[in-house]
Order: structure tokens, then C-alpha cells, then sequence
């Protein structure tokens, strides 16, 4: 069982290591990867019901994860959006709540915080799987 990721992450640096930590600590198995807005939503669109969480940067080479969460329309109900950014502040949170983004973490003291995110996304699907 795998909880199929998709992450949206410009930083080449930051998206390896963040997949590598996931992948390692948790059942999240990485579908693929965008540095773009345009990228992002061209995979999404393709994949729709493909997906179980969107892990998504607020800022990135071209466009805004605001944006790609705005944009998304989830096929399945139980799929997540989570934004994972180093610019979180209480009105960014408040937006993203707006939005209906499920989680947001602050990269630079949230990523436990992410990673048990996940680890519970990756229970809640095997128990929904047993079912």
C-alpha cells in the first residue's frame, strides 16, 4: 500500500531530500514531480483521480501554488492538498483554509509535523483499503 504523491516543489535540493524522507519514513510513494504552475496543473488535470496527496510550494518557477491549490478539483473525496512552504504566516494559513487546502507546514520548523502528516494519511488509506 502506497499513499501516491504528487510534489510541486521548485528547490531541486529541497524537493530530493523532501522525497527521499518520505519515501523513507512513510508509505508515500512519489508519482512525479513539478517546478512549474503550468507543469503542475497539466499532471494534475491528466491524473485526476490518480492521487492521493499534492504536497505544493507557495512560490515557484513560474506561477504560485496558491494558485495550483485554487485551480485543483479533486476527484475523490479523501484526496489531500497539503502546502509546505518557508513563507507561512497567519494569513497564508487563513487562505489556504479559504482554498480548502487540507494541512500547511512551515518548511523550516514543520517538516516532523509533515512527515507525521503523511504517516497518518498512510493509516487512514490502509484502514479505508481494509475495509
Amino acid at each position: 500500500m502506497h499513499l501516491q504523491t504528487f510534489v510541486i516543489e521548485d528547490n531541486p535540493t529541497i524537493r530530493e531530500n523532501l522525497i527521499g524522507t518520505l519515501e523513507e519514513l512513510t508509505c508515500v510513494k512519489v508519482m512525479g514531480t513539478s517546478a512549474t504552475e503550468d507543469d503542475a496543473l497539466r499532471w494534475i488535470e491528466k491524473h485526476r483521480s490518480e492521487w492521493d496527496v499534492l504536497i505544493v510550494d507557495l512560490f515557484l518557477k513560474q506561477g504560485s501554488g496558491m494558485h495550483v491549490a485554487q485551480c485543483v478539483k479533486r476527484a475523490r473525496p479523501n484526496q489531500k492538498i497539503v502546502v509546505f512552504s518557508n513563507y507561512i504566516n497567519s494569513s497564508v494559513r487563513k487562505r489556504c483554509a479559504q482554498l480548502g487546502v487540507d494541512a500547511v507546514f512551515d518548511k523550516s520548523t514543520e517538516i516532523d509535523a509533515l512527515v507525521d502528516y503523511c504517516a497518518h494519511q498512510c493509516f487512514r488509506v490502509a484502514q479505508t483499503q481494509a475495509a
